[in-house]
């Protein structure tokens, strides 16, 4: 067996442990809370429209603000978590969500309640490609679609538990107005319990070696990420990873590839299911008129309960196996059929039950594909150097479809029904599948093969940024590897602690 030299070599041998565990938990909880922060807000716009008389374009901006503010704070946040490190966003990203979450709790009016959730969505957004990175970037090969999958899977957690709250608390008899204030006010206590962890996790040990040129302390620090899984008697620093302009990464043409079918793929996810989810109230009022809004919430909730969470939870335990990109296409693939069909056959709109069973088997391929995938593999694709720069990029835009989806979705389910609408979202799933076909398999592969990125950096020294450019390949075929850049000395590995 051959005994890693490098710090990026230790990280993917590196067999899973309580570190890992806790990194999960960790970024999780925000992911927790986004999911519930974001779709708790179908129930509450509900509530407030009918409270405070709003149009359907008021509505609208109440579902979608928060949503349009995650799309400017995943580029930001992703931006300087590359120039600044992973670890100076990660807590501050939770504690925007706890300000913007009490905030909207108290809104006075309309323009509060959509200025308080725009701040939420700011935190929300960045916590996309930090959460994201850093589980990518601490993980091992074998393992790492598993622990980052497992971190976006939380918000199977997120999506139940909002309908109920929002079911317990209308069961419970009080105000319309204390519900809705009450179910978004309780989004900041999970961000609230994971700010003093975040500020107390390491950097990651890829940024710090191969980008902040610190490889004697990512050694270090190995110890306490594995729980002294690896321990290393020194590091013997060499030359890293250079930083990259932004400029630089837009002109860059295996750049814009990745990015093209990372966030391209993903807009078009969210725009359907964004669209879909937070419309979701609207849509089961048209499928059967006469049901109240606890009946809806509890048909939401089974959606969730029967549906998703199983799909969250194959995908993260079979996403390895199966690989991340063909699992992109399974899921893309069953949502154009599922879509299609609830479109074409009338009979699957009026009747409740086979409407749940259709639509809840979208939801099924949803988790169970581009839902958890669209997350995963903007975190694996890119270079270190530019990692939270392309995922925010790809989070963002994604987040712009759902933006465009809530606002969307409505008028032409209005405009063309509710089967012509969901025809339009079949037809979304259709291209998002044909750009998922842009981009490489990166399964079980170490993250500088699947970048190429110290060839590039080889190029680099010898020739010059603008020679990356002769040598970078397809996606569909990544770079060679040269030998890593920042080595340790012998390290040693031993079993994980139970």
């Amino acid at each position: 067996m051959t005994i890693p030299t490098t710090v990026s070599g230790l990280l993917d041998e590196a067999p899973r442990s309580r570190f890992h565990r806790r990194a999960v938990l960790v970024s999780g909880m925000g992911f927790f809370t986004d999911a519930y922060d974001l779709f708790v807000i179908g129930t509450v716009a509900a509530l407030v429209k009918s409270q405070w008389h709003l149009s359907t374009l008021q509505t609208s901006w109440v579902s979608g603000s928060a949503i349009l503010a995650a799309f400017i704070g995943a580029f930001v946040f992703g931006r300087i978590a590359d120039v600044l490190g992973r670890k100076s966003v990660y807590a501050v990203v939770a504690a925007i969500m706890i300000v913007g979450a009490l905030t909207s709790a108290f809104a006075t009016g309309f323009v509060w309640l959509v200025v308080a959730r725009f701040v939420l969505g700011l935190g929300i957004g960045g916590d996309y490609p930090v959460s994201a990175v850093l589980m990518s970037e601490y993980a091992n090969r074998d393992d790492r679609g598993r622990l980052v999958g497992l971190v976006f899977s939380m918000q199977a957690i997120g999506l139940t538990v909002g309908p109920l709250v929002g079911l317990l608390l209308l069961a419970s008899g009080i105000s319309h107005d204390l519900t809705w204030r009450l179910m978004l006010g309780l989004g900041a206590l999970p961000a609230a319990c994971v700010v003093y962890l975040r500020a107390k996790m390491p950097e990651s040990p890829r940024f710090q070696a191969r980008v902040q040129g610190n490889a004697d302390r990512a050694a270090a620090e190995l110890v306490s990420f594995s729980d002294g899984v690896v321990t290393h008697n020194g590091a013997a620093p060499q030359d890293g990873v250079r930083r990259v302009r932004l400029g630089e990464f837009l002109r860059d043409r295996r750049m814009l590839t990745l990015l093209l079918g990372t966030a391209g793929s993903w807009f078009l996810f969210d725009y359907a299911y964004y669209g879909n989810t937070l419309s979701l109230p609207a849509i089961l009022k048209e499928v059967a008129p006469h049901a109240s809004l606890i009946t809806n919430l509890a048909w939401t909730l089974g959606i969730f309960t029967v549906f998703a969470v199983p799909g969250y939870l194959l995908a993260f335990t079979k996403m390895d196996r199966i690989g991340h990109r063909r699992l992109q296409l399974v899921g893309f693939g069953v949502m154009a059929v599922t879509f299609l069909l609830l479109g074409a056959v009338p009979v699957l709109t009026t009747a409740v039950g086979a409407f749940l069973a259709m639509f809840g088997l979208s939801y099924f391929f949803i988790e169970f594909g581009p839902n958890t995938t669209t997350f995963v593999l903007p975190s694996e694709l890119f270079p270190v150097s530019q990692r939270t720069t392309g995922h925010g990029a790809a989070a963002g835009i994604g987040k712009l479809g759902a933006f465009i989806g809530v606002f969307l979705v409505p008028q032409l389910q209005k405009s063309i029904g509710l089967r012509g609408m969901l025809i339009v979202a079949s037809a979304s799933a259709v291209a998002g599948w044909l750009l998922t076909h842009v981009l490489p398999e990166p399964a079980r592969r170490s993250l500088e093969e699947i970048s190429g990125e110290d060839q590039r950096h080889q190029v680099v020294l010898e020739h010059g940024s603008e020679a990356v450019g002769h040598v970078a390949a397809s996606p569909a075929g990544p770079l060679p590897t040269a030998a890593a850049t920042t080595a340790v000395s012998a390290p040693e590995v031993v079993a994980p602690l139970t």
